[in-house]
C-alpha cells in the first residue's frame, strides 16, 4: 500500500483521523515526533510564517517549496491546503493540483470560496472543476489521491445547513474523497450532514468543539485544528519577546 492509499484508508478506520496541522518543517517534525499519524498543512500558518495574511498572497512556487521540504523530511503522509487553487483559471488550478501531487503530498484541501470577491463559487461550476481535477489526477498516476472538498457555507451564510448538504452531495458526485466544513459546530447539524452526505466529514476545531471522541460519536471521520496551534506558538513567541525588552532580563527563558 502506498502513502496515498494509506492516507485514504485512515478515513475509514475505527479511529477518527486526528490530523496535525503544520506550517513549516519544524512544526511538521514536532507533530510527527509526538505521534500524529498524518499532517495537513495550514495555509494560514504558512502565510503567517512568511509575513503574509492568508488568502493566496504567497507566490505558489514558494508555497510548493515549503510543501516539498516537509514531505521530504517526514515519514508520515502529508496533505496540502491549497486554498482555492491559487487561480481563477480552471486549467491553472488543475496544473497547480498536479504540481502539488508531484512534490509527494497525498491529498489536498480545496475550497469553494472566491478569493477576489465575497461569496462561493456556483455549485455546478465548482463541481465541474472538482470533476476535472479528479480526472487529471487519475490520468497522471494519482489514483485515490485525497480531494478534501472544503465548503465555506458556515463562514459566509446565515442558515447554511441545507446549502452545505446540497454542496456536499454535488461535490461527492464530482468524485471528491471527503467534505470539509469549517465553522460547523452544532452537534445536530454535524449529525445531519454525516447522515446525508456519503463521504468522510472533516470538521475544524473551535472553542466548544474540541473532543475527538465526541466527534467520532457524531460520525465525524477527520478532525483538524487549522491555525490554532500556530497562533498559540506565535502568541507565546510575542509574549516572550515583549518580556525580554520590558525586563531587560533573560531569566524567564530558563524557567520551566
Amino acid at each position: 500500500m502506498n502513502k496515498i492509499q494509506e492516507f485514504k484508508e485512515m478515513h475509514f478506520s475505527n479511529d477518527i483521523l486526528f490530523l496535525g496541522n503544520a506550517w513549516d518543517l519544524l512544526s511538521a517534525l514536532t507533530l510527527e515526533k509526538a505521534g500524529f499519524k498524518a499532517i495537513g498543512t495550514t495555509s494560514w500558518g504558512i502565510a503567517n510564517s512568511l509575513g503574509f495574511s492568508d488568502g493566496e498572497l504567497i507566490d505558489f512556487d514558494r508555497h510548493l517549496g515549503i510543501l516539498k521540504t516537509i514531505v521530504e523530511n517526514v515519514k508520515i503522509p502529508v496533505s496540502a491546503d491549497i486554498e482555492a487553487g491559487y487561480s481563477e483559471d480552471t486549467n491553472i488550478i488543475i496544473d497547480n493540483v498536479l504540481r502539488t501531487a508531484d512534490v509527494g503530498v497525498v491529498g489536498i484541501n480545496i475550497e469553494d470560496s472566491l478569493k477576489k470577491s465575497i461569496g462561493l463559487r456556483e455549485v455546478s461550476a465548482h463541481g465541474h472543476l472538482l470533476e476535472k481535477i479528479r480526472i487529471a489526477l487519475d490520468q497522471n498516476g494519482y489514483k485515490d489521491f485525497y480531494i478534501n472538498a472544503r465548503t465555506d457555507t458556515y463562514f459566509q451564510m446565515q442558515n447554511p445547513l441545507i446549502e452545505t448538504i446540497e454542496r456536499g452531495k454535488a461535490y461527492v458526485e464530482s468524485g471528491v474523497s471527503g467534505i470539509f466544513v469549517p465553522g460547523l459546530k452544532e452537534h445536530d447539524e454535524i449529525k445531519e450532514i454525516t447522515l446525508n452526505v456519503n463521504a468522510p466529514l472533516n470538521v475544524l476545531s473551535l472553542p466548544g468543539l474540541t473532543n475527538c471522541n465526541k466527534l467520532k460519536e457524531l460520525g465525524v471521520r477527520r478532525f483538524s485544528f487549522g491555525n490554532a496551534l500556530s497562533d498559540k506558538v506565535n502568541a507565546y513567541l510575542e509574549k516572550n519577546a515583549d518580556e525580554l525588552l520590558a525586563y531587560m532580563d533573560t531569566s524567564h527563558l530558563y524557567e520551566n
